[in-house]
């Protein structure tokens, strides 16, 4: 039988960081004189590389940024991820009863994942089996993070399926010829997008298992089975 694994995105598939990072960014740019309603902000910000969405925001205003924007944006997000960050609901239950090789692969630095996964719990269970874009210089929705992940597990891409939550993310994995899950709870008003860019959607991660148990059950296309 082809080995198969499934890669989890982390910030909005395995910690609820995403909405956390939003505040700490809408509260800065808001002193720079730009208005973002929190689904706004979650929307400028999800699956995306800071330095990416700090540019737009540079060319919104029309003049650069202070120099320590960044910085101070990580650590106004760590400190409300000390006392509020939470696993995404359901999502360890999901992790502690798969019987399938997995790894998490984000466009966050090593140190964010590591962060955030120990925060809540979930470390453990990824080890060595982490991955970041800043180490491997690709970003969502370039294919080659988890083009990179699933080579170094020796698994074809066809066998791999990626949980999303992001259309950049979403179509990473489409691009790498994956099957992708995307992650649309009801509230984030994302089911539609993430579709549009080639996911299987699904509002809950209870709902997941049965998901992977009926991607199990097709063979791979292009590969042998045996």
């Amino acid at each position: 039988m082809t080995k198969r694994l499934v890669i989890f995105d982390c910030d909005g598939v395995l910690v609820d960081s995403e909405t956390l990072s939003s505040h700490a960014m809408r509260e800065m740019v808001a002193e720079e004189g730009l208005d973002f309603s929190l689904e706004q902000a979650l929307e400028f910000l999800r699956g995306r590389k800071v330095a990416e969405w700090v540019q737009q925001l540079e060319d919104r205003l029309g003049r650069a940024l202070p120099a320590d924007f960044i910085p101070r944006f990580r650590q106004r997000a760590a400190d409300l991820f000390a006392t509020e960050l939470r696993p995404v609901p359901h999502v360890q239950q999901v992790i502690e009863e798969l019987g399938l090789p997995f790894c998490t692969a984000s466009s966050a630095p090593r140190e964010k994942i590591l962060h955030t996964l120990g925060l809540t719990g979930l470390l453990s269970a990824f080890q060595d089996r982490i991955y970041s874009a800043y180490e491997v210089g690709v970003w969502k929705p370039d294919p080659g993070l988890f083009l990179h992940a699933a080579a170094d597990l020796g698994v074809p891409p066809e066998a791999c399926a990626v949980v999303e939550d992001s259309p950049v993310g979403v179509r990473a994995g489409v691009a790498a010829g994956m099957t992708v899950f995307g992650y649309a709870p009801q509230e984030s008003g994302t089911h539609a997008a993430l579709a549009a860019e080639g996911a299987v959607t699904f509002g809950s991660m209870k709902e997941l298992p049965g998901l992977l148990d009926r991607w199990l059950a097709v063979p791979p296309v292009g590969l042998a089975v045996g």
